[in-house]
C-alpha cells in the first residue's frame, strides 16, 4: 500500500472518530447543560463525517487501486496528490476552527477563514481529479470486437 494511500485511509479513520465523538457530545447538548460552541459544531460534524471520513478513504483506495498510468510512473505526479491532501486536511482544520465561530457572530472575522477552509478544500478536491483523471481508463476492444458490435 504507498503511503499516501495509508495517510488518506488514516486521516479518514482520524476524522471518523472525531465525528462519532461530535455526534454524542451534540447529542448530550441536548439534554445537559454544556456551552453554546458545541451546539454551533453540527456543520462541522457534517464536514468531518462527509469530507474527513467518506472522502479520504475514497480518495485513498482509489489512489492505490485505480490501474497504473504507466510503468516510470505508476501513480502519476504523486506529488499532486500529496498537495490534495495537504489542502484537503487544512482546509478542515480551518473549518473546525472558524465555523463554530462564525455561527455563533457571523459577523466575526474568522469567516475569512471559513472561506479560506473552503477554496482549500476545493482546490484539494480539483488537484485529486487533475491527478487521478489519467488514470480512469477503459479497456481497449481489439478492431474485430468493435466490428462485430457494430
Amino acid at each position: 500500500m504507498p503511503p499516501l494511500t495509508r495517510y488518506w485511509i488514516k486521516a479518514g479513520f482520524v476524522n471518523f472518530a472525531a465525528a462519532l465523538l461530535l455526534a454524542v457530545l451534540i447529542q448530550l447538548s441536548s439534554v445537559m447543560s454544556l456551552p453554546e460552541f458545541i451546539i454551533a459544531m453540527n456543520p462541522v460534524y457534517f464536514h468531518l463525517f462527509l469530507v474527513g471520513w467518506i472522502t479520504q478513504i475514497i480518495m485513498g483506495v482509489s489512489f492505490w487501486m485505480f490501474p497504473p498510468l504507466n510503468k516510470d510512473q505508476p501513480r502519476g505526479i504523486e506529488s499532486l496528490g500529496w498537495l490534495s491532501f495537504f489542502c484537503i486536511n487544512v482546509g478542515l482544520i480551518c473549518r473546525i476552527v472558524s465555523e463554530p465561530v462564525v455561527v455563533l457572530d457571523p459577523a466575526s472575522e474568522w469567516r475569512w477563514i471559513l472561506i479560506a477552509s473552503a477554496l482549500l478544500q476545493w482546490a484539494g478536491g480539483m488537484l485529486y481529479v487533475i491527478h487521478i483523471w489519467q488514470r480512469v481508463k477503459g479497456k481497449q476492444l481489439p478492431a474485430t470486437n468493435v466490428i462485430r458490435v457494430l
